[in-house]
């Protein structure tokens, strides 16, 4: 099935449920499938052609999600475009990527003119806030698909962009069908779920969103990150579900008056797209109840590679199990997943290799990029360039990122282990662990650090705990203190950037 072929099984069981709400007004599923029919009939009308790629700039709202309806109804192929991105970068994205039509919010408009002029093969933008009913005049009130084609594309995804120039990766509806499949079964999605939508719907948060179609569910949408707003909205509007990234998390516990809300309404407060420090993910389950769920994925085999939901880090008394709780969870039903090493062969229960996946929710590859698709497909397996090790009951935890890796004084070191460790020093918000230019170990071991709001601590502080639990080698040689951490869009933090300072006057980012 199609993403709109779930919406509207949802559309036919429950009508005059609340699709979408947002601060400016709410629509039932019935009403949004109008206006996706709408919508879907003028693009078709205009000349576009089933398979075109259509972008979308918006900000989370309630019209953006009614444009995306409309897109998938008319069997578009998505671009997202997200607007904390700078305008060259969504050039670069529209162009590469053949964007014909963008649509895009009001707030946008200056962007959105300067794409118009710069991308070549855009032939149309429309303002989605205002205007849209002249857009629309001549659009019929209904759409006819096609029959369902099991290799259609759905999107085209823009990779993180941490380590270079963003790829497009090629997300059919059958990888988002096996991404549903995968959250269906592991975790609980039951009628008239109540969804906050925080993170930008052009990453994970939209794809989740949908999930929740087929059953009525209606998405709450926030239209910018406010850690209080999140906590207030879980209580008014008793929240079911929601994603963030684990960097929002930790934003969200360093307020003072996080324990002073209800959250008995939460079933799964999923955390992805970066590891998750263990000590704030115990500190979450003390706040919000046994309720953490973790989910692995990239965008190369959407969010669904493993999954951990909170019955699985619980044991018999309903105390946590250690080694379940600093893992991804275990391979999801539709997936194969194995460790290898460099040579493919699969690595003994308990030993470190790289992540691998194969299955359904593999996509097809990256848009006009061969090389790179064959690069990440060696050995008949998606290579994630995540480091993991399985035990004996399937549970992988990720050791660290492939490329990561720091060799100092001929010693591996994987910075994700340093930044457990910093952590759970009560005063450090967030931090990075980077390997910088060193004469003497070749790579020296650095810490980047963000404290918690008005919380002081210094660098000798820091380095005896770390030297504590890790001994000398992990340790870092230095940290540096941040006011806030560089970030992607998808709120990953950009070591790449941090990086720069420290390599800027050597001929290669490694010795």
């Amino acid at each position: 099935m199609r993403v709109i072929d779930f919406f509207d099984q949802g559309a036919e069981l429950y009508p005059n449920n609340l699709a979408f709400v947002d601060d400016l007004g709410e629509i039932t599923y019935s009403d949004a499938r109008s206006f996706s029919m709408r919508l879907a009939s003028a693009i078709r009308a205009r000349g576009y052609s089933k398979g075109d790629k259509v972008g979308v700039l918006s900000p989370n709202s309630n019209i953006a999600f009614l444009t995306l309806l409309g897109v998938f109804r008319g069997e578009s192929a998505w671009i997202p475009i997200n607007p904390r991105n700078a305008t060259a970068a969504n050039a670069d994205l529209l162009g590469r990527f053949d964007g014909s039509l963008l649509f895009y919010h009001s707030a946008f408009e200056k962007e959105a003119m300067e794409l118009k002029d710069t991308v070549k093969s855009l032939q149309e933008v429309v303002c989605i806030d205002k205007g849209l009913d002249t857009w629309l005049a001549d659009a019929g009130d209904d759409f006819e698909m096609d029959d369902e084609d099991p290799e259609g594309v759905f999107a085209i995804f823009p990779t993180g962009g941490t380590t270079g120039a963003p790829k497009g990766v090629v997300v059919l509806h059958r990888n988002l069908e096996a991404m549903f499949t995968n959250f269906w079964t592991h975790f609980n999605y039951y009628d008239n779920t109540k969804h906050l939508v925080v993170a930008p719907m052009t990453h994970s948060s939209g794809a989740l969103g949908c999930m929740h179609f087929s059953r009525g569910g209606t998405n709450y949408i926030m239209n910018q990150v406010s850690p209080q707003a999140i906590i207030e909205a879980i209580q008014k509007q008793k929240i079911t579900h929601l994603f963030l990234p684990p960097t929002v998390l930790y934003m969200i516990l360093a307020l003072p008056d996080v324990r002073d809300y209800d959250y008995s309404s939460l079933q799964h407060f999923l955390i992805g797209s970066a590891p998750c420090s263990l000590t704030k993910l115990k500190e979450a389950i003390d706040v919000f109840g046994p309720v953490m769920t973790e989910a692995f994925g990239q965008t190369e085999a959407p969010a669904a590679i493993t999954a951990k939901a909170p019955w699985d880090y619980l044991d018999a008394n309903g105390e946590i199990i250690e080694s379940r709780l600093k893992s991804i969870g275990r391979p999801c039903v539709l997936n194969k997943v194995a460790i290898l090493d460099d040579d493919g062969n699969k690595m003994p229960l308990g030993e470190s290799g790289e992540i691998c996946v194969r299955g359904r929710l593999v996509t097809q590859g990256y848009y006009k990029n061969p090389e790179a698709t064959a690069e990440s497909r060696q050995f008949g397996w998606h290579h994630t360039g995540d480091i993991g090790v399985m035990d004996e009951e399937g549970y992988i935890t990720i050791v660290d990122r492939k490329k990561d890796m720091i060799i100092t004084g001929g010693f591996n070191v994987f910075p994700n282990e340093i930044e457990q460790v910093l952590c759970q020093f009560d005063a450090v918000q967030d931090c990075a662990v980077i390997g910088v230019p060193d004469e003497k170990w070749g790579e020296a071991v650095k810490a980047i650090v963000q404290l918690k709001p008005e919380m002081i601590t210094d660098e000798s502080a820091l380095l005896a705990f770390c030297k504590s639990k890790l001994g000398s080698v992990k340790t870092p040689k230095s940290i540096e203190f941040f006011d806030d951490l560089p970030r992607s869009p998808a709120g990953k933090v950009l070591k790449t950037e941090l990086r720069k300072k420290y390599w800027a006057d050597c001929e290669r980012a490694v010795n």
